[in-house]
């Protein structure tokens, strides 16, 4: 199997129909050992019956972000419990409700850096302190969206956190280059997750990706789990500093197709009802 004896973390799994769900379970039908935390009690009882479909109920571990001390507190727990890890999945993203709806200019100072500390800092802050029991060819991956590079309708702030992201991806890739290690994002087309329904107008969203992305539908969970396997196995292995696409290929459309009806005259793909 790709990732027999590859062990990692994933930070962030919300569910069963989440994306980080979706790459545990491509990894694990690979070989892989996997761990994973917990924001909080709540979250705490959706994360348990997971870790434990896959073999790793000994592997749940707290881990809130914007606590140093968790996140300490977790690599002497990976340390103690796994030794080395192979990879790491950092799908945490996180803006308060006023920085996803009004305008933008009206977004606040403590909503902007809480979004950015959450979402952004957090990477590399885990890289930081994991980095001591990373291997010498270990993979970390985190998830952005297209929202991040063009304007995206009710995703305002965290378009902006996404567009840090993912320049953090490619310092954090030249910087720990040098010790073997990898660092890529995906960008995943919409998909029906937890932190999607904080989205306004998400099934619209849906349906006009659906209709104007080249494959013409949207993506699920265990395709963009499948990239996610190979970005963080062997396979990649001189893959770095990457934003990987995984949305039917909607981000190549730079304005929606066009057929002609039976007259000959143009229209628009999709009528948008």
């Amino acid at each position: 199997m790709i990732m027999n004896g590859k062990k990692g973390v994933i930070l962030g799994v919300a569910n069963n129909k989440s994306i980080a769900y979706g790459i545990a379970k491509q990894c694990a039908a690979q070989g892989a050992t996997i761990a994973f935390t917990y924001l909080n009690d709540s979250l705490k009882k959706r994360v348990e019956p997971i870790a434990a479909e896959f073999g790793s109920e000994n592997y749940v571990y707290p881990c809130d972000v914007s606590n140093p001390d968790e996140i300490k507190a977790l690599k002497e727990s990976l340390e103690k419990d796994l030794g080395e890890i192979d990879f790491i999945v950092h799908s945490i993203a996180f803006a308060p409700k006023e920085g996803l709806s009004g305008r933008f200019v009206d977004i606040s100072k403590n909503a902007f850096e809480v979004a950015m500390n959450v979402s952004v800092y957090s990477l590399i802050e885990v890289a930081q302190v994991l980095k001591p029991i990373m291997s010498d060819s270990c993979s970390i991956l985190t998830l952005t969206y297209y929202g991040g590079v063009k304007y995206i309708p009710n995703y305002n702030l965290m378009g902006v956190a996404k567009a840090a992201l993912e320049m953090t991806v490619k310092y954090l890739a030249e910087d720990l280059g040098k010790d073997g290690i990898r660092v890529n994002a995906i960008s995943a087309g919409p998909i029906k997750t937890l932190a999607a329904a904080g989205i306004g107008e998400f099934r619209f969203m849906l349906k006009w990706n659906e209709a104007h992305a080249p494959l013409k539908k949207n993506v699920t969970t265990s395709e963009v789990g499948n990239s996610g396997m190979y970005l963080l196995s062997d396979l990649s292995s001189a893959v770095t500093g990457e934003v990987h696409y995984v949305d039917s290929g909607y981000n190549i459309m730079g304005m929606p197709a066009v057929s002609f009806d039976e007259d000959g005259k143009q229209t628009i793909a999709w009528d948008g009802k």
